[in-house]
């Protein structure tokens, strides 16, 4: 058992002193690299200041609406209204409450091989038996589609209130969705009056080389949903709408949803700051010329492929047993690395943005000896 007692960039060390590449950001999390020094004087600042006041609306939080104006002029105008939350799993939670109540239907559609989070809503999105079956009954009423197939697509009817959907499917191996699937189902839903939600949770701030992965196609969502990265270590989870839509949970109950902490100031000043120092950055430019080098470089016989987009790469080997042994065998060179839910067969690539390409070159090497061995 490892433990590590402070971070640094792209780097873990433990109490030896020891350092050690995080090459899955904590899972995508630490976009901007751990210990970022913008982010940690943000929170100082704020904590200095208060830590919590009730969220509900009635107050004015400042480091709510920064984030949010920060947010607003990166999105398009169909996306300029924000609820924040703790996390993914709550982003979601809230997304199906808020489909439910604007359209005013009960059906919802997800993908085969899908993860949303682990809450009993959330849950109810994966068709995996294995994950969710322990925890029936769960929500009714879901129905799945194949992701990139589009005869799949005709489950969506009158009835669904909203589609929910990775732009690349996380646990299943970082697969990317075609632009002709996504076309066809934002066509599906307008003909049916059904909510797109794109779950950019970990496809968000940068990871694909666009700010979130809907700008590489030619749609954009009705609900977009964010967390992990976007706080810069710290919890936060958002969804965000158009006015008209997110006003649906305004009333009929006048509190429509409510969380106590969601949008608390320490983790809004965060993440505002951890968006700054990444737009600034040039960081996500860089993305695609470093996707490029791994892929260049991720060359050795027992390596069958690599898939995904930007810095979020499967490496596919011939067994979970492969796999396993890689694994333990990088960690002991100092490189953290990790497999996926539902593609036991892949190890797992997403380092911070902030990796560089000399570093991209040693960890390859790491990889490709540990597969070596």
């Amino acid at each position: 058992m490892y433990e590590f007692v402070r971070g640094d960039g792209i780097y873990l060390y433990d109490k030896e002193n020891k350092p050690y590449v995080d090459l899955i950001s904590g899972i995508a999390v630490n976009n901007i690299g751990h210990n970022n020094k913008q982010v940690r004087k943000a929170v100082k600042k704020q904590i200095d200041k208060y830590s919590h006041q009730m969220v509900y609306g009635e107050y004015v939080i400042g480091p709510q609406i920064k984030l949010a104006k920060r947010l607003s002029k990166l999105l398009p105008e169909q996306l300029q209204s924000f609820y924040f939350l703790n996390s993914g799993s709550e982003a979601v939670e809230g997304a199906m409450k808020l489909a439910k109540k604007h359209t005013g239907r009960g059906k919802i559609v997800a993908m085969r091989n899908a993860y949303h989070g682990s809450t009993s809503g959330a849950l109810s999105l994966m068709s995996d038996e294995y994950y969710s079956g322990p925890f029936k009954p769960l929500l009714p009423n879901i129905h799945f589609a194949d992701f990139n197939e589009i005869d799949s697509l005709d489950v969506i009817d009158h009835q669904t209130a909203a589609v929910f959907i990775e732009p690349v499917q996380a646990e299943k191996g970082y697969v990317p969705a075609n632009p002709a699937f996504i076309n066809a189902l934002r066509k599906k839903c307008d003909e049916t009056g059904t909510l797109l939600i794109f779950d950019e949770i970990q496809t968000g701030i940068g990871r694909t080389g666009k700010l979130y992965a809907f700008e590489h196609y030619n749609v954009i969502p009705d609900i977009l949903l964010s967390a992990k990265a976007l706080g810069g270590g710290m919890p936060i989870g958002v969804f965000i709408s158009s006015h008209k839509i997110m006003s649906s949970l305004s009333d009929n109950p006048i509190l429509g949803h409510i969380t106590t902490f969601g949008g608390h100031p320490v983790c809004c000043a965060a993440g505002n700051a951890a968006l700054k120092f990444l737009t600034k950055s040039g960081l996500i430019d860089e993305v695609a010329e470093k996707e490029a080098l791994f892929r260049e470089l991720l060359v050795h016989q027992k390596i069958k492929g690599v898939s995904g987009k930007g810095l979020m790469l499967a490496v596919q080997l011939e067994s979970f047993e492969e796999v396993e042994r890689t694994m333990k065998r990088c960690i002991e060179r100092g490189v953290i690395i990790d497999w996926f839910l539902y593609n036991l067969e892949c190890l797992r690539i997403a380092p911070p943005l902030t990796i560089t390409k000399k570093e991209i070159r040693e960890v390859c090497s790491a990889v490709t000896e540990a597969l070596t061995d």
